[in-house]
């Protein structure tokens, strides 16, 4: 069970000095939760459609190269978005055939770069494509190349992450005047144009409009395909964006649901005609990491008793800047790294930056934390631990993956990425020309 994992880990990370007053907050990844939600996300689709998929991971949701290298052992791919995470999956050895390229500013490097390996390019805009199509008659591609579109099928409940709205700024919007019939002369003028994008889904979405963007597509693949007299669109990239539930340690909703979703709301995209492409990114990793931070002070402050710990804005950005829509659960553990059990008390529960917002929990009733005890930080695999925020130029954390033996629970860790020294903060901030700016 996930939850018991969590707590061995935890309490291995104390005995084994991962985590410690040298080293007072750290990031753990457990791979056996990892593999196991890659493995749920290939069957939820092999049991609605004969038709080649390829799963690519969202580099953005954890740009760690052992990360993307144990998915790629899973069977995912990956899609990318910038020069940056194109590198990351390269150091990793995810091959171009199981790559895609996604993003909304691509540069002519870029583009150039991506054609030339054979990656698949999704065109965000039709200027972008313009720029593809000189490209390629220079330089001719393997590349299965195709066009973003944005059906507007509407928001989710967290605006700044809704990529399917009237005026999101991802995609060719669809229902703007004369948008689709653009569209379609568009793929009638350029046979080598095979495939169509949409990306409805993210956090805060709900499935029904993730699958209405989607059949939206379908039905634009239909019609294109009509038009053409043959199939000239081969594949349907359906993004991804499924949400994660951060209350609680159930997983839902599941890969499953969404896919039977999809078969009943759009039956003839899973008839074997079409191969579908997937970017899921949040969903494979978050319920899998947990941030581990020691308690260096508490007090009492209006009455409240504050817990100060070392995890704060510096990883759980979203949650501080936005806790109403990215809220986390705050786990409460003794000194040695075993679940606190004493009796609840309202309290908050702070992270290490310099202003006074910076906080993980606002009055959550936990066990009543002291100081050298533990907070743990669950659902945090996605969008967490891999993306710092130098608030105060606290250092990146260290990042272990970990794996629990089944006959005798032995706990053994393998170190993702290294804290953070002292050193590369410095060199980071212009430490090797410190007279720059003297006369």
């Amino acid at each position: 069970m996930a939850s018991h994992r969590r707590d061995q880990a935890v309490r291995a990370a104390v005995e084994q000095g991962l985590l410690s007053p040298a080293e007072p907050v750290v990031a753990l990844l457990d791979t056996a939760g990892v593999r196991a939600s890659a493995a749920a996300l290939v069957s939820a689709f092999a049991a609605v459609t004969d038709a080649p998929v390829l799963h690519a991971f969202a580099v953005k949701a954890c740009p760690l190269v052992p990360v993307l290298r144990l998915l790629y052992d899973c069977g995912l791919g990956v899609e990318v978005a910038s020069p940056g995470e194109l590198a990351l999956a390269r150091a990793a050895g995810v091959p171009p055939s199981r790559t895609v390229l996604d993003s909304p500013a691509k540069t002519p490097a870029e583009l150039r770069q991506a054609l030339a390996l054979g990656i698949a390019v999704n065109a965000d805009n039709l200027q972008e494509l313009a720029r593809i199509n000189a490209l390629i008659a220079s330089a001719p591609t393997a590349s299965p190349i195709g066009i973003r579109v944005n059906p507007q099928v509407g928001s989710g409940s967290i605006g700044a992450l809704s990529t399917a709205t009237a005026t999101s700024k991802f995609g060719v919007a669809l229902r703007d005047e004369g948008a689709r019939e653009a569209v379609v002369q568009t793929y009638l003028d350029r046979p080598w144009l095979t495939r169509l994008h949409t990306h409805s889904g993210s956090q805060g979405v709900p499935l029904s409009l993730m699958a209405e963007g989607v059949a939206a597509v379908y039905a634009l693949a239909e019609e294109i395909n009509a038009k053409a007299g043959r199939q000239q669109i081969d594949t349907v990239d359906i993004g991804g964006g499924l949400p994660v539930n951060f209350s609680s340690d159930e997983e839902t909703p599941t890969y499953a649901e969404y896919a039977e979703l999809l078969a009943a709301t759009a039956p003839g995209l899973l008839d074997g005609r079409y191969g579908l492409v997937t970017e899921f990114g949040r969903s494979l990793l978050a319920k899998h990491g947990t941030v581990l931070a020691r308690v260096e002070y508490t007090k009492t402050s209006g009455g409240r008793p504050i817990a100060v710990t070392h995890a704060g804005v510096q990883l759980a950005t979203r949650t501080v800047y936005d806790p109403a829509s990215w809220p986390l659960r705050v786990l409460a553990y003794d000194s040695e790294g075993r679940p606190g059990d004493g009796e609840e008390t309202v309290q908050d529960v702070a992270g290490p930056a310099c202003f006074a917002g910076d906080l993980l929990a606002t009055a959550r009733p936990l066990p009543l934390l002291r100081p050298d005890d533990i907070v743990a930080v669950p659902d945090t695999g996605a969008y967490y631990f891999a993306h710092h925020y130098a608030y105060n130029s606290l250092p990146r954390p260290a990042v272990h993956g970990f794996t629990v033996a089944d006959d005798e629970g032995t706990v053994s860790f393998a170190t993702v990425r290294a804290a953070q020294t002292l050193d590369e903060i410095v060199a980071e901030a212009g430490g090797d020309r410190p007279d720059a700016l003297l006369p």
